[in-house]
Parts: structure tokens; C-alpha cells; sequence
């Protein structure tokens, strides 16, 4: 790890590189470092100002109804109650120089793992750059992805209680859950008893009950999910002029309605794009992020929840059986486009054709499903965005920087449940002479013993495999003596093992990395609010970098 300077405000940060952790995938990690190994099934380089240009100058000319849009999500946000900074940057949007930074994720309880909050971070930063390097109007937005229906992917949010022990604080399902859409679920009282739970997780403090009030103003019994979610990241970031945008909207479908049409209209040609590039992946050593159904349909039916269309014999198969001749499907994607749904596919195709999207910020497995979409976006004729991989982060407090810094501890060897690591950490502490004698009598044993077994067959060739015996027994002691040296080691120095369990806790619950399964709201019931502005401050925009941080 090389460590950052500290700034004026005190953070701190550690560099990792992002080919060092196991969960990061050979794509994400030639993405960053050997992009031209993956430039084909991309829109450009976005550490390139090149592709910048070419990208902006593509989305500024594309036709799209841009002051429809504006006034549509201004609407929005002006119901939600978002501050003005983001409706003005949405009313931005019809200005035919602006483009867009945009990213997106699912409505999870309480703002969901702190990834979400670091996409939207990403997000805000990359679009002040871009506007102060190419002199253009440019503005972030967050899509809210409300008409998933995986109610498990968004009922809970883990939280780290005092002693650092993962929570899992649970919102009690709303009628429909997992068969409706998450956008037309709406919370029921029980949702204030789970907001009660975690703020009994947070240690007490003024920043954990500033946090607990942010989440009653936000989730109401009565409100849908995804309003809530929107309502927390306006109070988050809205100041800072994020746009918060519910995916779902009906007047969103009615705008976007010709990219819906065009899909039923050539159903499977959206999969077969993707299925091949899936396999070009492949077959260049990468995976396969989605693996379509090339007889379906990439738009989902609403009516009856979240279902897909199969084509069969020229017709669809909806999900009750019913054969629908393609044309009345066409025709209600028409008039009715409420009633359908773009799936993981076709989202960027719609979010694209209604933002003027020069970059999308993508997590790891995004970035997966996104390279396999060059195809689609050239068969509907959609400029195709940059991608600039999120930040991620890692946040410890003081002594957990301190930790890894002073013993130079590798963070992903943390991630291991077990006492693998402080072992290793405690070998490297021990008096060299003490490893150096260990290891010296282990080598001699082992070269006099194999002179025994060489020498005995020739008086009975039965003793070698006692003479192998006892060998095995010898190294056998030498390694138990060894363990014991360790043990001692630990005894010696317990504040060592309570350091490294203490970091461990913190970066690695549950032996998962934090920022999937620990709540952003963890983080702002500990910091509040200055936990925002530190990370828009000094988190940095680096695709191939974890950032160990400290606030």
C-alpha cells in the first residue's frame, strides 16, 4: 500500500491496487490498467481527453427531448422536495450544451452498502471536472433502478454497532414485495421500528442522532421505496446538485416510448447483440457478465409484475401462457408505455435516449454487463457513453490506518475469517534469530533424515518407511514447537492481536468487503454530515485504486 499525504482536515488515505483483491475481476482490472485489450467492446478510454471530446461533441448532437425531460425530472424532484440546487441542475438539461454524468442502483433500505453513496460521490466529481475541463454545463444524476422486484437485493442494511459487530437491520416487507415492482411498494408502519433498530445499533452520538432524523424525514409509512431512497440522497447530495431521477416515472415511459416500441418490434435482436458479445468476451479469456434468453424479448410486461416475453412461432408467450401476436404488443407499447419495463439490457438504451449521458459510472459487475452492449446501442442509434469505474473505498478510523501503515499489513489479507494473517504478521515480528534457528533445524532434520533413508534399504529395505516415520514425526514436533512459539508470541502481545481484529472488523465483516455489506448510513451515524464533504473532497477519481481512508 503507498499512503496519500494527509489533508488540512486530517483524512487520510492508503492506496491499494485493485489487481492485489481477489473479488476484482480480470476485466475490471485490465479496464483500468491495459484498456486496450477491452477498447473494442467500449466506448472510449475515459482517462483519454480524446474520447471525452468525441463522446460530448456525439451526445450534444443526438435529438432527444431535452426540454420534456428537464421539465419531467425538475417535476420530480419539486414533488420530493429536493433542494434547489438539484431541480436548477435538472432544468439544466434542456440546455442543448449540457451532458450528463449518470449512474444508478437499486432503491436499498436506508441508501443501501456505502458503494451506493461512493457511486454518487464518483459521480459529482467526475461532473465538475468535465464541466471546468471542457467548459460545458454538466450534471450528475443518480437513476434509481425502481422497477427491480427483488425485494431481497433491498430489505436490509448492515450497520456496525459499537463494538463493531455487523447488525442487520431489516424493514418489514410492504404487500407485493417480491412480486411487484420495488417502486410501487410502499412502507407500512413497521418501517419506523426498523429505523428505531438502527439507530439502537449506532454508537450514541450527536452525529447518530442527526442520521436518525435524516431517515424519519425520509422513510414514512405510506411513502413508496423508492421515494424514500430519493428523498435521502436529495437531503445527501442534493445541495451539491446531484439529480436524484425514480426510474419509473410514467411520463419517463411516455418519452422514452420509441425505444420500447423498437424492441417489441424486433424481439431477440437486443439478446443476440449481447449473446455475442458475451462470447467474444469469452472467448478472449473475460466473462460473461449476462447470459440472455435469445427468445426473449429484453422488455419486461408490468401488468402482471415484472414479467419477461418469450418469442415463439412469430408471437410472444407472455408469462401466463398467453400467445400475444406481436403487433398488439407493439400497439400498447405505444399507447400504453407504462405497462413495460426495459430490462438489464435495454436500461441504458432508455436512460441514454433521455439523458445526454457523456459518461456512466459503473461498480465492477456493471462494468461487466456493460461491454456487452456495443450492438445494442449501435442498433437503436444511440450515442454511446464513456464508462468511469466507481471509486472504492474502504473507511477505518485513525488507529486502523495507523495499523496497516505502521506494520505494513496487505488489507486484502485481512479478509481471511481466520488467524492466518496475524500469524503471518506475527512470524515477520518475531526475533529473527528465533525464525532463523526454526527454519535451520527444520532444513538439517530434513537433510540427515534423507541420509538415513538413503542408507537403511541396503541392511532391510523395510526400514525406510520407518525411517520416512519418524521423519514425519520429527517435522511433525518441529512445527507444533513452532505454533507454540507463535502462541507465545501472542500472548506477548495481545494489544497486536486486538489492533489487527479491531481493523478487521472494520474492513472486512463477515469476511466481506465493507463497502458491500456495510450501510452507508453506518458511516454517516459516525461521522455526519462532514463524512459527505470529505469524501467529495478528497476521494479520488482512480479506476484502478482502492482507497483505504480514514475521516
Amino acid at each position: 500500500m503507498q499512503q496519500s499525504p494527509s489533508s488540512a482536515d486530517g483524512t487520510e488515505r492508503l492506496a491499494v491496487d485493485v489487481r492485489r483483491l481477489p473479488w476484482i475481476r480480470r476485466l475490471a482490472a485490465d479496464y483500468a490498467f491495459e484498456h486496450g485489450r477491452i477498447a473494442a467492446f467500449f466506448a472510449g478510454d475515459p482517462t483519454r481527453r480524446d474520447a471525452w471530446d468525441a463522446v460530448i461533441a456525439a451526445v450534444q448532437r443526438f435529438e432527444r427531448p431535452r426540454s420534456g425531460v428537464a421539465e419531467l425530472v425538475a417535476a420530480q424532484l419539486t414533488r420530493r422536495g429536493a433542494p434547489s440546487a438539484a431541480v436548477d441542475a435538472a432544468r439544466a438539461l434542456a440546455d442543448s450544451r449540457t451532458v450528463a454524468i449518470v449512474t444508478g442502483q437499486q432503491a436499498g433500505l436506508f441508501g443501501g452498502p456505502l458503494f451506493t453513496l461512493l457511486k454518487a460521490v464518483t459521480t459529482i466529481r467526475l461532473a465538475r471536472r468535465v464541466a471546468a475541463e471542457h467548459g460545458i454545463p454538466v450534471v450528475p444524476v443518480f437513476w434509481i433502478d425502481a422497477e427491480d422486484h427483488d425485494w431481497d437485493e433491498v430489505h436490509a442494511c448492515g450497520v456496525l454497532d459499537a463494538d463493531l459487530a455487523l447488525r442487520d437491520v431489516e424493514a418489514p416487507p410492504p404487500d407485493g414485495a417480491g412480486e411487484r415492482a420495488i417502486g410501487t411498494l410502499h412502507w407500512t408502519a413497521g418501517i419506523e421500528q426498523a429505523i428505531d433498530q438502527a439507530g439502537g445499533a449506532l454508537p450514541a452520538s450527536d452525529a447518530r442522532d442527526w442520521t436518525i432524523d435524516l431517515l424519519r424525514q425520509a422513510y414514512a409509512p405510506g411513502r413508496s421505496v423508492s421515494e424514500s431512497f430519493g428523498r435521502l440522497l436529495d437531503a445527501l447530495l442534493g445541495p451539491q446538485g446531484l439529480v436524484v431521477f425514480d426510474g419509473s416515472d410514467p411520463g419517463a415511459k411516455r418519452l422514452s416510448s420509441g425505444i420500447l416500441v423498437s424492441e417489441l418490434e424486433h424481439p431477440g435482436h437486443t439478446t443476440q447483440a449481447a449473446a455475442s458479445a458475451g462470447a467474444d468476451l469469452v472467448a478472449r479469456g473475460y466473462h460473461m457478465q449476462v447470459s440472455p434468453h435469445e427468445d426473449s424479448a429484453a422488455v419486461f410486461h408490468l401488468p402482471e409484475g415484472r414479467r419477461p416475453i418469450r418469442v415463439q412461432n412469430g408471437a410472444f408467450v407472455l408469462a401466463d401462457g398467453r400467445h400475444v401476436p406481436v403487433q398488439t404488443l407493439v400497439d400498447r407499447a405505444r399507447t400504453e408505455p407504462e405497462g413495460f419495463s426495459p430490462n438489464v439490457l435495454l436500461r441504458p438504451i432508455v436512460q441514454d435516449t433521455l439523458f445526454p449521458t457523456a459518461c456512466y459510472v459503473a461498480g465492477p459487475n456493471e462494468l461487466a454487463y456493460l461491454a456487452q452492449l456495443q450492438g445494442v446501442y449501435e442498433s437503436f442509434g444511440v450515442p454511446r457513453p464513456l464508462v468511469q469505474p466507481r471509486a472504492s473505498a474502504t473507511l477505518l478510523d485513525p488507529a486502523g490506518v495507523r495499523f496497516l501503515t505502521r506494520y505494513r499489513v496487505p488489507l486484502e489479507t485481512l479478509r481471511a475469517r481466520d488467524e492466518r494473517g496475524l500469524n503471518e504478521l506475527l512470524v515477520t515480528l518475531l526475533p529473527p534469530a528465533v525464525e532463523r534457528s526454526v527454519r535451520e533445524a527444520r532444513e538439517a532434520i530434513a537433510a540427515q533424515m534423507e541420509q538415513v533413508i538413503a542408507a537403511v534399504p541396503a541392511i532391510d529395505p523395510t526400514l525406510e518407511g520407518k525411517a520416512r516415520s519418524v521423519l514425519g514425526r520429527m517435522e511433525h514436533e518441529l512445527s507444533t514447537l513452532h505454533a507454540k512459539i507463535l502462541q507465545a508470541a501472542k500472548r506477548r502481545d495481545e494489544t497486536l492481536r486486538r489492533q489487527y481484529t479491531h481493523v478487521q472488523a472494520q474492513a472486512f465483516p463477515r469476511g466481506e468487503p465493507q463497502e458491500r455489506v456495510v450501510g452507508g448510513v453506518s458511516f454517516l451515524g459516525r461521522y455526519g454530515e462532514v463524512l459527505v464533504s470529505r469524501l467529495l473532497d478528497e476521494l479520488p477519481l482512480d479506476g484502478g485504486t482502492h482507497w483505504v481512508i480514514t475521516i
